[in-house]
């Protein structure tokens, strides 16, 4: 247990474990009747404080940019974030925990009907500003331009709002937009698989990032993703393999 008494003490310089929240993913995490946080990020964080033996201070934000800025900027311990290379400066992930689909969505008259379609000149798709699907698209698409929503449940709205071609981001998020607002529907497939990974910020040194990478290994092979993934109704998305620790 030395390595986590040495992150103990890396991980919690205020005192408490602080764990970025991003509420822009419902996959990840949302609020419950009396709008108190929920959700599988917020069941990690909680059972990664425990394991830590300290309390724990959820820092919530609306959109995954300003979740990944708080951890960057040593606003808070933790976070959960989509393994990215931009994110990836400043910031040291564990393996993914959970596999999100990504997918596009269209008006029901659109003549898009595959995803190898999207990537055409004059076309433009609308994402979550910041999102893991933001940074994706912006190096992959080549012809079509792209429109940022202020967050990713806000990207639909956007969508309809300004007639735009495609709408991108979680397949769950714009499943039940689709059923919420008629005359839409999905292209079929995916576009990206978005590897959803505990990170935190690479001062915090050596065992506080062996620490985290073995608490995501263990909560993966106990089952512990899996539950809270039912036990939330989350459908869109799976357990990430294990990943052998180095030594």
């Amino acid at each position: 247990m030395t390595v986590y008494a040495e992150a103990t003490r890396a991980l919690t310089p205020q005192g408490v474990l602080r764990a970025s929240i991003n509420l822009g993913n419902p996959i990840l995490a949302g609020v419950d009747a009396q709008g108190a946080p929920q959700g599988v990020s917020v069941d990690l964080a909680r059972g990664f404080a425990q394991r830590l033996g300290v309390e724990l201070e959820l820092v919530v934000f609306d959109a995954a940019g300003k979740s990944v800025e708080a951890v960057r900027a040593e606003q808070a311990d933790i976070g959960f974030f989509a393994i990215d290379p931009l994110r990836g400066e400043g910031i040291s992930f564990t393996a993914p925990y959970v596999l999100i689909e990504g997918s596009y969505l269209v008006r029901a008259d659109s003549p898009l009907q595959s995803n190898d379609e999207v990537d055409q000149h004059g076309r433009t798709v609308t994402v979550g500003k910041g999102s893991a699907y933001d940074l994706f698209l912006t190096r992959e698409l080549k012809q079509a331009s792209i429109e940022r929503a202020p967050t990713s449940p806000a990207v639909v709205d956007t969508f309809v709002a300004q007639g735009h071609d495609v709408a991108a981001g979680v397949k769950q998020q714009l499943e039940a937009d689709a059923q919420r607002i008629a005359g839409l529907r999905l292209l079929p497939g995916r576009f990206m698989v978005i590897q959803q990974a505990m990170g935190t910020p690479k001062s915090r040194g050596t065992a506080a990032q062996v620490a985290l990478a073995q608490f995501v290994e263990d909560m993966k092979a106990s089952g512990f993703v899996a539950d809270a993934l039912a036990r939330h109704g989350i459908h869109g998305a799976s357990v990430a393999p294990a990943q052998t620790l180095s030594n």
